[in-house]
């Protein structure tokens, strides 16, 4: 399972299957299959696109919003199915398809890495890759060429044990394997207007916005500050409970956070408390899309870790 070092990368999926979608007048007008964000995704790999420097990875494993579990979980199948967990969007969006296949040596290896830092992992064998995973993959890799799993959140949501899941993933980018945070910068249903043009904000959004990526991507701050301040999201950012009332779309994030970083040896636990982080500075890390505000309170914000 070798190929090029691969980055860690959080992406803003959008709104249920919207970029297969045609529509050009309701809420998704701007977020539809000729939007500038679904050409974004398909560019991936193609020149001057997000990933294209880094080559095609041995596997992906993606950490989506929309998978829960009590302990770290992940679907192990040779054959994947897709899980339409969407309701009320257009009889064709049901009818999708993206063959992928899945990867036993990821998830072993997942498996490996987690029992070393003392986390559990259980196995699941009947449940289908859902939207944060599939839409965005689809786009980017139509022909399914690349195997993929997919982890699933914890249920507490605690941002320090997904930090922690993170920090026991990291290896795996050497190992060719991309890891993919699929969530939403913001994600507040209620604050959607959908008289907003494209751009606006309310201050809550924008604020939160404006202090992820000064927490992200300031070359200045460390990776133990970084981690400390998203352990701590909730106290610290600006709008922090405008932009996320249920922090399932940040938490892909957290898990990223801790794979982007560079943990001691042997020092995992309490990594982000106790200055268990490397003296190596994290890689400068990238805003790979932002097109300002969606319906007033959506940033479709994407970020890469080299």
């Amino acid at each position: 399972m070798q190929a090029s070092r691969q980055p860690a990368l959080f992406v803003s999926h959008g709104g249920g299957p919207c970029f297969f979608m045609d529509d050009t007048r309701g809420p998704f007008r701007d977020m539809n299959k000729d939007s500038d964000t679904a050409q974004w995704f398909r560019d991936w790999f193609s020149a001057g696109g997000a990933l294209k420097a880094y080559g095609k990875p041995s596997a992906i494993l993606v950490i989506s919003a929309h998978w829960e579990e009590d302990v770290p979980t992940i679907i192990d199948r040779e054959d994947h199915e897709l899980y339409y967990d969407y309701y009320g969007f257009p009889d064709a969006t049901y009818e999708l398809e993206w063959p992928a296949k899945g990867s036993p040596p990821l998830v072993s290896r997942v498996e490996e890495l987690l029992e070393t830092h003392e986390l559990p992992l259980k196995k699941e064998k009947k449940r289908g890759l859902d939207h944060g995973v599939f839409i965005p993959l689809k786009l980017a890799l139509p022909d399914a060429d690349v195997p993929v799993t997919q982890l699933s959140l914890l249920s507490s949501l605690s941002a320090e044990e997904h930090v922690r899941l993170g920090l026991a993933l990291r290896p795996l980018r050497d190992e060719g394997v991309l890891i993919i945070g699929s969530g939403q910068a913001t994600h507040d249903l209620r604050g959607m207007d959908l008289a907003a043009r494209p751009g606006d904000a309310a201050g809550p959004y924008a604020a939160f916005v404006e202090w992820l990526d000064a927490t992200l991507i300031n070359p200045e701050v460390s990776d133990e500050d970084r981690l400390a301040a998203i352990v701590e999201w909730e106290k610290r950012a600006p709008g922090a409970r405008d932009a996320h009332p249920r922090e399932e779309h940040l938490a892909p994030l957290f898990v990223i956070a801790g794979a982007a970083a560079a943990p001691r040896e042997g020092e995992l636990e309490g990594a982000c408390r106790e200055g268990g982080v490397g003296d190596d500075s994290m890689p400068e890390a990238k805003k790979v899309w932002d097109i300002g505000f969606l319906l007033g309170s959506m940033s479709l914000n994407s970020y890469l870790f080299p």
